[in-house]
Order: C-alpha cells, then sequence, then structure tokens
C-alpha cells in the first residue's frame, strides 16, 4: 500500500496501521479492516458520519487507493459558498468503516453514536488524485442522497494542531445553498433514524446523543 506523507515532511504511518492501533476490535463493533473491497460499479465511495463523541462532528469520507481517505469536520458541511468548514484530516479508515452505523462504547477511542448521515458517489475533477492532496487543492463531484454538485478541499495552515487542518468549500453551481442541511436533514441515510433512536436500539446514552438531534425532534 502506498505510503503518504503530511505537509510537513513527517512520515505519516501507512494505510490502516494508525486506525488499527487506536481500536480495540474486541470492544468496538467497528469493521477492523481485514476485508479488501473493490469499488462499486457506481464508482468511488463517499461518506458522511455524523458523530457524537466528546464533541459533536462530522467525519468525511473519500474512497482513494483501497481506503477511506478522512475528515472530521466539526460544523459540518455547508450547502452555501461563502462559508468555509475547518476539516481536521485524521487516519484512513477501512472501505467497510463506510456501512457503519451505531454505538462505540463509551472509554474507546471514538466512544459515543454514529450515524450513516449521507453516502453516494465521488468524481474527482482533477487529472491527478495524488498530486493534488500533495498541492493540497482538492476538487470533486459529489452525488449523495444530500449533498450534490462540485466541491474543494484546500489544506491550510491556520491553527497549530498535529493533524493537517483543510477547509471543505461549496463551489457554486444548481446544489449551491443557503439551507441548512444539517438541521433539514438530520436523519441517517442508511435507517433513518435519529441520533437518539440509534443510541437507544445499540444500547448507547441516549441523552448524549439527543443533544446532537435538532431541537424539537421526535425520536421513534
Amino acid at each position: 500500500m502506498t505510503k503518504r506523507t503530511q505537509s510537513n515532511g513527517k512520515k505519516k504511518q501507512t494505510g490502516l496501521e494508525e486506525y488499527r492501533r487506536k481500536r480495540d476490535f474486541e470492544a468496538t463493533p467497528e469493521p477492523n479492516g481485514s476485508r479488501s473491497k473493490a469499488s462499486s460499479k457506481k464508482g468511488l465511495l463517499f461518506v458522511i458520519q455524523k458523530h457524537q463523541a466528546s464533541h459533536l462532528h462530522y467525519d468525511f469520507r473519500l474512497e482513494w487507493r483501497g481506503v477511506l481517505l478522512s475528515w472530521a469536520i466539526p460544523k459540518g458541511p455547508s450547502l452555501d459558498p461563502s462559508v468555509k468548514r475547518l476539516a481536521a484530516q485524521v487516519e484512513d479508515h477501512p472501505i467497510e468503516y463506510g456501512g457503519f452505523e451505531g454505538v462505540i462504547p463509551e472509554g474507546e477511542y471514538g466512544g459515543g453514536t454514529v450515524m450513516l448521515w449521507d453516502r453516494g458517489a465521488w468524481v474527482p475533477e482533477v487529472p491527478d488524485v495524488d498530486a493534488a492532496l500533495r498541492k493540497g487543492e482538492l476538487k470533486f463531484v459529489l452525488n449523495g442522497k444530500k449533498l450534490r454538485g462540485s466541491w474543494v478541499l484546500v489544506r491550510t495552515r491556520l491553527g497549530h494542531s498535529s493533524k493537517p487542518q483543510w477547509l471543505l468549500i461549496k463551489h457554486r453551481d444548481e446544489s449551491a445553498s443557503s439551507e441548512d442541511i444539517e438541521s433539514q436533514q438530520p436523519r441517517s441515510v442508511l435507517t433513518k433514524r435519529l441520533m437518539a433512536d440509534i443510541a437507544r436500539i445499540d444500547h448507547g446514552d441516549v441523552e448524549k446523543a439527543a443533544q446532537a438531534d435538532p431541537a424539537g425532534s421526535l425520536a421513534r
């Protein structure tokens, strides 16, 4: 599996090594990535998982070279091209993670409720994805249930985090909007559940999970 490096020149752990190191798969229901999974006929997978861990954030993932490249977006994606959303790059995840929804036990890495908030295919708008990632500007089209159209990830030097910092920005096209997509479409694309529903069914912290649902939402 090819090696990737961070912008500061330090070598990043390759493939899924960092992902596996952080998790106890006897305790968490997350996939360990032991099964290889080829791209579907529908193209490269993209996934957004709503994750109520120590704080609420959205995990944005793009399939590339057999893994899901991953970014944590504290405020979630915005359809408004004037809004730039911070996206902290995190460890690669296995392709199987693209189907994960459930509860990571408290005390485990990322403990909390995970919703499959959006899923679909993505198409690069650049001739060389690897070169674009190295340069720090990746343009692409999303074809999801909630997010569509043209987007860009731009690496930035803002902040002092050890994680590479990017900005996720919507391009101006017919799918751009001022709609608050998170509050208007809060349910899972997999099960149609709210966060509190997922926590209740999978024996998680319902009260904590409900904090990630819009005010006034009704769990099943």
